[in-house]
């Protein structure tokens, strides 16, 4: 989903707003989540899930083009960790694509020509 996407759903999913409006809400929401994982090392939203800071180690790398060993400093990233109920959500949404998918196997499978019946010897 692009910016545009998610501005648009929200707009639509709330009345009284306009795309500026909503533009102007959700910049603000994404830039106190930034704030918030940088100064608190964690941001957690119920239901949805957890973003906390990862430390990565130095470690030894190599060169794609020369094949030469470098040092790869250390350095810091965002982790995200789903709450359950967005991974059952998840997970329904698999299980109905997967049912889906048997029940489309299952209409080619029977337009398929008939089976012989026996064998010709």
């Amino acid at each position: 989903m692009t910016k545009a996407e998610l501005l648009s759903c929200v707009s639509s999913k709330v009345e009284g707003l306009t795309k500026k409006q909503t533009s102007d809400i959700v910049d603000a929401v994404f830039e106190s989540l930034s704030e918030a994982i940088c100064t608190g090392a964690r941001f957690s939203y119920p239901g949805f899930g957890t973003f906390t800071i990862k430390e990565r180690a130095e470690r030894d790398g190599r060169n794609p083009r020369t094949n030469e060993p470098i040092k790869i400093k250390a350095s810091k990233t965002v982790s995200f960790k789903a709450a359950p109920a967005l991974k059952v959500a998840l997970n329904v949404e698999d299980k109905k694509a997967k049912k889906e998918e048997v029940k489309e196997e299952a209409k080619k499978e029977t337009k398929k020509a008939p089976a012989k019946k026996g064998c010709k010897k």
